[in-house]
C-alpha cells in the first residue's frame, strides 16, 4: 500500500513541544515506521518543519506542500483547494488525516482520527473569537470529513459516544485506538536532578500535582479551593502538603491566578497577598514589613518554600516527568478530556489519580487506581484529597494497580492497531 500521513500537526519535538495532535502524529508516525518495512509512506509536510532526517528510510518518501506562502492570505483555497489537489496527484491508496479534518477536494480513500468535540458539546470552554474562527471548520470540515472517511479512529470510547451523538455516524465505521505512554519520556524522570527542581520551584515535601493548561475547562479554581478548605481544617491532613500547578497559560486564566494569592493569603493568615496581576502592574498594598521581604523568592528562601499553592508556569519535559513521578497524587478535575494523557503519565510512573468522573477519564483511572469525583463538587474534591493523605492501603492499592491498568497503552501498540485499520481498508476495497 502507498500510505500518506498528514504531518503538518507535528509540533517541534528538539524544542520540547509535544502536546495535543502533534504528540499524538509525532508518535504515532514513529513507532508505524519502526514497525512496518513493507508499506510505502509519504509524510507530507509544511515550511514550518524542518528536520526530516529522523523519518528517513527506505519505505518513506517526504512530500513538502507547496505554495504555502499563499496560507497567510488564503487560508481555505489554501488548505481545501490547494492541498487536496496536490493530495489527489500522489495516487495514494489511503490517506490518514490526525487531526479532525480531511481536506475538501481529496478523493480517495482516508482515515480521520477525532481526539475530541469539546467544541461542540462545550462550546463555552473556549474564547468567543477562537469559535468565530472555526465556524468553517465546526459547521463544514468536520461534519463532511466524518461522513467521508472510509474509517474513523476515536482515542477513546468517549470520543465515539461523542462522534455518533453528535454527527450520527455509524458505530461500526469507528474504531477506538487509545493513545500511548512515551517510554523516553519516562525514563528522563530518572536523570532529573530532583533536588535541583525542588530548589528552583520552592517545592518543601509532599504535594499534589496538575499538569495541563491553565484554562477554564480545567477546573483549577474548585481544586484551589478545595485544597485551600482542606487546609484550613481544625487539625487538617495536609498542614504540611503543597498543591502545585505546572502548565503554559491559556485563556481566561486571570481568576486561576487571584484564586492561588486568595488561597494562599487565607491558608498563611496573611491580610494582604499581591496577586500575579497587582505585582505587574506595580500595585503594591502590602505593609512596610512585608515589602523588605521582597527578593526572599529569588534567594529560595523561607516566603517561597511556603507558599502552599504555587503556580510553576511552563516547565520543561524532563521537569514535567520529574514533577509527576515525585508527586504524592496527581489531580486532574477537568471538565472534559477526549483521551487525558497527563494521566495516562502518572498511571505510568505509578502516581495515583484523583480526576473527574465524567468524559474518557474514567476509562483512564477506572476505580483501580485512584478516586473519581465531581469535577462541580468542591467538597468531594476535597474529600478525595483528605482520603489520599489519610487511607495509606488505598493509596498503595492505587500505586499497585497503575502499571496493570495501562500496560497495553503504549505507543507500539496503538501503531500496531492503526496498521490493522488500515489493512481493512485495501482489504474492503478488493
Amino acid at each position: 500500500m502507498k500510505i500518506g500521513i498528514d504531518c503538518r500537526t507535528i509540533l517541534n519535538t528538539k524544542g520540547g513541544e509535544l502536546a495535543g495532535v502533534g504528540h499524538y502524529t509525532y508518535f504515532l508516525v514513529k513507532n508505524l515506521l519502526s514497525l512496518d518495512k513493507e508499506n510505502q509512506y509519504v509524510l507530507f509536510f509544511d515550511n514550518k518543519f524542518k528536520n526530516f532526517k529522523e523519518f528517513e528510510q527506505d519505505n518513506v518518501t517526504v512530500r513538502k506542500f507547496p505554495f504555502y506562502q499563499y496560507k497567510k492570505y488564503l487560508p481555505i483555497v489554501y488548505s481545501q483547494m490547494l492541498i487536496g489537489s496536490f493530495l489527489n496527484r500522489e495516487k495514494l491508496d489511503l490517506l490518514h488525516c490526525p487531526a479532525n479534518v480531511i481536506p475538501l477536494f481529496y478523493n480517495g480513500a482516508t482515515i480521520l482520527t477525532v481526539h475530541d468535540l469539546a467544541i461542540y458539546k462545550y462550546p463555552e470552554f473556549f474564547p468567543k473569537k477562537f469559535l468565530s474562527r472555526q465556524i468553517f471548520s465546526t459547521k463544514i470540515l468536520v461534519p463532511k470529513s466524518l461522513i467521508k472517511a472510509s474509517k474513523i479512529i476515536a482515542v477513546s470510547k468517549s470520543t465515539k459516544s461523542d462522534i455518533i451523538e453528535n454527527f450520527g455516524i455509524p458505530e461500526e465505521k469507528i474504531e477506538v485506538i487509545y493513545e500511548g505512554l512515551d517510554p523516553h519520556g519516562i525514563a528522563k524522570s530518572a536523570h532529573a536532578d530532583f533536588d535541583k527542581i525542588k530548589l528552583k520551584y520552592g517545592i518543601s515535601g509532599n504535594y499534589f500535582l496538575y499538569v495541563g493548561t491553565i484554562e477554564p475547562r480545567k477546573n483549577l479554581v474548585r481544586l484551589i479551593k478545595a485544597f485551600r478548605n482542606l487546609l484550613m481544617t481544625y487539625d487538617s491532613s495536609a498542614k504540611d502538603f503543597q498543591l502545585i500547578l505546572a502548565g503554559a497559560k491559556g485563556w481566561s486564566d486571570k481568576e486561576v491566578y487571584a484564586t492561588i494569592a486568595n488561597a494562599n493569603a487565607s491558608i498563611l493568615g496573611v491580610d494582604k497577598k499581591r496577586s500575579g496581576e497587582e505585582r505587574r502592574s506595580g500595585l503594591d498594598a502590602r505593609n512596610e514589613e512585608q515589602r523588605k521581604r521582597e527578593g526572599e523568592r529569588r534567594k529560595f528562601v523561607e516566603r517561597r518554600q511556603h507558599n502552599p499553592v504555587k503556580y510553576l508556569g511552563y516547565v520543561t519535559s524532563e521537569e514535567k516527568y520529574a514533577l509527576i513521578k515525585n508527586a504524592f497524587t496527581f489531580v486532574f478535575p477537568s471538565l472534559y478530556e477526549g483521551f487525558g494523557l497527563p494521566v495516562l503519565e502518572a498511571l505510568g510512573m505509578n502516581v495515583p489519580v484523583i480526576s473527574s468522573n465524567i468524559s474518557s477519564m474514567p476509562e483512564l483511572v477506572g476505580k483501580e487506581c485512584g478516586i473519581l469525583i465531581n469535577p462541580e463538587s468542591e467538597s468531594e474534591i476535597t474529600d478525595a484529597l483528605n482520603q489520599m493523605i489519610t487511607d495509606d492501603g488505598l493509596r498503595e492499592m492505587f500505586r499497585t494497580n497503575c502499571r496493570e491498568r495501562v500496560k497495553d497503552m503504549d505507543w507500539a501498540t496503538c501503531a500496531k492497531e492503526t496498521l490493522e485499520a488500515y489493512l481493512s481498508i485495501k482489504k474492503n476495497k478488493k
